[in-house]
Order: C-alpha cells, then sequence, then structure tokens
C-alpha cells in the first residue's frame, strides 16, 4: 500500500555519506521532531534526476529552508558510494542530504517502489517529493512517469510549504 497524506514514515534504516565513511541513519533520526522536504529519484547519475530534479532542489534551498524546513533529503535506491559520488559531482555540499536506500526496504514499505528491469534498473523508487512533519507524511507529490520532474519539483513543492 502506498503512503498517504496523513501517514507515518515506515522505520527504515539509510546510508548516508560522511566524513568518516557511511554513516547509519534511522527514520527516527532524520524525521522526528524536524520538517523535511524529501524527494526520490529513480537512480543517482540518470539524465532526469541529475540535470533536472536535483538542481531544483539545489536553486530553490534557501527558499525551501525560509518555509521553514530543517532538513532537504533526497533517497534513492542505489549504495552509499553511488549516492557519495553524486552528491560530489553536483556539488550538494551540506545543502542536501543524500540517502541510500540501497535494498529499497523504505521505498519497498512506502508502497513508492517501481520495477524498472525492463530499462536495465531493476527495482527502483518512483520519482516523489513530499514533506514530512514530526516523522508523518503532510504533502505527497507522485509521478506518473519516472522521466518527468514536475509534481514532485521543489517549485512544485515550494508552493505546499
Amino acid at each position: 500500500m502506498t503512503l498517504s497524506i496523513g501517514d507515518k514514515l515506515p522505520q527504515a534504516t539509510f546510508r548516508t555519506p560522511s566524513e568518516d565513511g557511511p554513516k547509519t541513519l534511522s527514520t527516527d533520526e532524520i524525521f522526528n521532531g524536524k520538517t523535511v522536504a524529501l524527494f526520490a529519484v529513480p537512480g543517482a547519475f540518470t539524465p532526469t534526476c541529475t540535470m533536472n530534479h536535483l538542481p531544483g532542489f539545489l536553486e530553490l534551498n534557501d527558499e525551501i529552508r525560509a518555509k521553514g524546513v530543517d532538513t532537504i533529503a533526497v533517497v534513492s535506491v542505489n549504495d552509499v558510494f553511488v549516492m557519495k559520488a553524486w552528491a560530489k559531482a553536483t556539488d550538494a555540499g551540506d545543502r542536501i542530504l543524500f540517502l541510500a536506500d540501497g535494498n529499497g526496504e523504505f521505498t519497498r514499505a512506502a508502497g513508492l517502489d517501481v520495477d524498472l528491469s525492463g530499462g536495465g534498473l531493476g527495482l527502483r523508487s518512483k520519482r516523489y517529493s513530499m514533506i514530512v512533519r514530526d516523522g508523518t507524511v503532510a504533502a505527497l507529490n507522485i509521478e506518473g512517469s519516472p522521466g518527468q520532474a514536475e509534481t514532485s519539483s521543489a517549485s512544485a513543492l515550494l508552493t505546499q510549504l
């Protein structure tokens, strides 16, 4: 079942790049007591993700945070080393928290998985964005196609804050 507005996020563990190597973060550590703008991509380094979706969150970072967002995070069914390389390649610095859902556990538990085996990508995440307040989904924007980043864009999310 797909998450809906008003649902609590499922419990999961992510890996995120840090100066000391991969760091493990729980859903509670990331979301409890905070307002988080979370967006998900089918794959780091894929064209729409790298040239459209992520750049919007970098460009509108200050405006999103000015609306009371504590953290802007991106999640992908990729390993932490790919996410680290993607953060570096996009010069995201500390503006975005990169969350690796390497086994797709969070993605499946949220009901936001998609089988992209036809394109050689296997199990991935649907493209979406959401506003999470204290671990509860306050807004959810799921794209109809993984190649689009309109409904889930930073500018669309900004209007919901």
